[in-house]
């Protein structure tokens, strides 16, 4: 991004950077406008704290501070240190302090957005295994496959390049990829698709052991690949036997043709040499029902066509941030991880990548007992808005005996908390690379490094949640760790030394790193693919009987619950990402989350555009304004998720509506990892009038 200042240093103009080798200029509408939202005069900056009649009254933050870390003290004293809780929203992922500050209290209760996006990913590597290597190289594939992912408006799909989406499989495409694109709705990567299947939402599973089930009846399986890598594929072919195109079609309403011709892009060997690509899938796929199994079956594609790094290929993005390591051609064995260690006596489940399931963190607060929640600072997140079920979270929050925010604003969230207290907003802080998300996000090694574009302003009481973390475990008396390594706990740290620290081993030193703020591509040395150890031997479970039982239950699975005509699809606006609405990009647009439907369901239901409608299902109700979208598929409600007023309040025209009183966080959740059911849940929709409609 390039910023225009003021003489008095405020920001009054943003473009994207055209001089940057990547972008080329591009910046996403949520970029553009981002600077607005710094200025708005909604945002918090002062620490607030609640009074016994439900008024918040600003104090200062060493008091704020004294009295969170007293009280906390005092609830783990009580009742040990599972009792305090931390629930991690979206912005939080580059604080690496408040993990350590957890395990130094030697507290399990961390929750955070990663058990309720795409957790089936972590379980799917756990349970089947995961290739050492990664994939192969976007700018080498000749087939993609996108599944329940729109790249071109949430910029987040794994393994794909995200600086100026569009641009780049536009570009693909001229040196011949072909793009298969899985959707309920004709989305806007869907319009670049060299095919585009529109089955009904929540039905995935069905759909992949479908195109299984034609890559093995076909013989378009790797086999040099499966012999040496892979166990149980005569098992899979026998679990996904039933799933012939005829039923895959009846139940997902996508045409046996064009299913099959799906596989055939996605699978058929090339006649001269390997085929590359991959699949590849977002929230559309992990949300919905069975998304374990959806996920498993998906990357059963990737696995038994060999789609990736081979010895000898070169890598495209061996890491800027990342410490180096060998890359090998080679199976990361399954672990099944949360079949060890503790287990919840509230729920039975156990830990994912060292986290309780959020899916689950409502259990976790109301339930009495040794582990149960008692506090929770919500660090740089919306649980009231972002987790299923809302009316039982909101039950949960409302019991905790402490609730910390840590929010520029005031979210529905902070609203029900103790304590709210304002952080600095992106453009007042040092924003760099994160060693977990760069082999995610960049296809090339880019690097991010970025100071303040603007200052705090002026007299603020603002912390950071890095700050936060070290001020409350130096008040609790616990040291904190970077890889390891004690910090001092007497002086507070720059944010400099903190990065100092954590990218010290990072394959372009950090030095170099910053003197490139705007960001850099950097002439790496080559770095291949290394051949696997001596005597590697570990294989992908492509059929482990839990999966093996699930394709069989999947398979008599009766047809979706009667009394119900439509199915909710999870959607993301352009200028919205998740619960943050408040930039003046959306609110421009829009002030509410429209339920979007196909013009031909308007009709029969007798809706015009802004129309209120009451969307109902199994789980709850929630108030909406339908909007026409010919780009559905009948039978189809695309609706955001993220928006809604604040727990009692009903002002949908301008606060949106919450999809999460559509779900639930007990009923059809995951059994391994709690993922609740967000898209493919059974609605009917009520026409309410025209007298409530969005422009009343």
């Amino acid at each position: 991004m390039r910023f225009t200042l003021d003489p008095q240093g405020r920001i009054i103009g943003a473009r994207g950077d055209h001089a940057h080798p990547l972008t080329h200029g591009y910046a996403c509408s949520k970029g553009l406008t981002l600077h607005d939202l710094h200025y708005s005069p909604d945002r918090l900056l002062h620490p607030l704290k609640k009074l016994p009649d439900g008024r918040f009254v600003q104090v200062p933050l060493d008091e704020a501070l004294d009295e969170i870390a007293e009280r906390i003290a005092a609830i783990i004293d009580r009742h040990g240190p599972d009792a305090l809780g931390v629930y991690r929203g979206t912005y939080g992922y580059d604080n690496v302090l408040m993990p350590t500050l957890m395990a130094a209290l030697s507290s399990r209760s961390f929750f955070s957005t990663v058990t309720i996006d795409q957790s089936a990913k972590f379980i799917t590597a756990d349970r089947m295994g995961s290739w050492n290597a990664g994939r192969e190289r976007f700018d080498e594939a000749d087939v993609l496959l996108l599944s329940g992912t729109n790249p071109l408006v949430s910029l987040t799909t794994f393994n794909l390049p995200l600086q100026n989406p569009q641009m780049q499989i536009t570009r693909a495409k001229e040196r011949g990829l072909r793009l298969v694109v899985i959707d309920p709705r004709r989305s806007e990567t869907a319009r670049l698709a060299d095919l585009h299947l529109q089955p009904f939402p929540g039905q995935d599973a069905v759909l992949f052991a479908g195109m299984v089930h034609i890559v093995l009846a076909r013989g378009w399986e790797d086999r040099e690949f499966c012999r040496d890598w892979v166990n149980g594929v005569a098992a899979l072919r026998d679990a996904v036997a039933p799933f012939t195109p005829d039923v895959v079609a009846a139940r997902t309403g996508v045409a046996a043709a064009d299913l099959a011709e799906a596989v055939r892009l996605f699978a058929e060997p090339l006649p001269d040499r390997r085929k590359r690509g991959g699949a590849l899938s977002g929230t559309g796929t992990d949300m919905g029902p069975h998304s374990n199994l959806a996920e498993h079956m998906l990357e059963c594609l990737n696995v038994l066509c060999g789609r990736f790094a081979r010895a000898g290929d070169r890598v495209s993005n061996p890491g800027v941030f990342v410490t180096p390591r060998p890359l090998l051609a080679q199976v990361v064995p399954p672990s099944r991880s949360w079949e060890s260690g503790w287990q919840s006596a509230a729920t039975g489940y156990g830990m994912l990548a060292g986290e309780k399931m959020t899916g689950t963190m409502a259990d976790e607060i109301l339930t009495p007992g040794p582990d149960q929640v008692r506090a929770l600072i919500a660090e740089a997140g919306n649980p009231v808005n972002a987790v299923p079920g809302q009316a039982r979270i909101v039950q949960a929050l409302e019991s905790l005996e402490l609730l910390v925010t840590i929010d520029p604003f005031m979210t529905s969230t902070a609203q029900l908390s103790h304590f709210v207290l304002p952080s600095p907003m992106m453009l007042e802080r040092t924003q760099t690379g994160n060693r977990f998300f760069e082999p995610m996000f960049l296809t090339w090694p880019m690097s991010t490094y970025s100071p303040p574009v603007i200052a705090r302003p002026e007299g603020a009481d603002l912390i950071d949640c890095w700050e936060f973390s070290w001020e409350l475990a130096r008040r609790l008396g616990v040291t904190l760790t970077i890889d390891d390594e004690p910090m001092d706990m007497e002086v507070r740290p720059s944010v400099d030394a903190i990065h100092d620290r954590l990218f010290r081993e990072s394959r372009v030193p950090l030095a170099e790193i910053r003197r490139h703020p705007p960001g850099h591509v950097f002439a790496l040395d080559a770095v291949h693919v290394e051949p696997a150890e001596p005597g590697s031997n570990s294989r992908f479970a492509v059929a482990p009987d839990d999966v093996v039982a699930d394709l069989h239950a999947l398979s008599r699975q009766a047809p979706r619950a009667e009394g119900y005509t439509h199915l909710l699809a999870v959607r993301r606006m352009r200028e919205v990402f998740n619960t943050m609405h408040r930039a003046p990009a959306a609110t421009r647009r829009h002030t509410y989350n429209p339920a979007f439907l196909h013009p031909a369901d308007m009709a029969e239901l007798g809706l015009g555009e802004g129309d209120a409608i009451r969307l109902e299902s199994p789980h709850g109700a929630t108030q909406a304004f339908a909007s026409a979208d010919q780009d559905i598929r009948p039978g189809v409600v695309s609706f955001a998720h993220g928006w809604g007023p604040a727990p009692g309040k009903s002002d949908h025209a301008t606060s949106g509506s919450s999809s999460n009183r559509l779900t639930s966080s007990v009923e059809g959740r995951e059994p391994i990892n709690g993922m609740a059911v967000l898209t493919g849940v059974p609605l009917r929709i009520v026409p309410l009038g025209e007298a409530q409609n969005a422009g009343s």
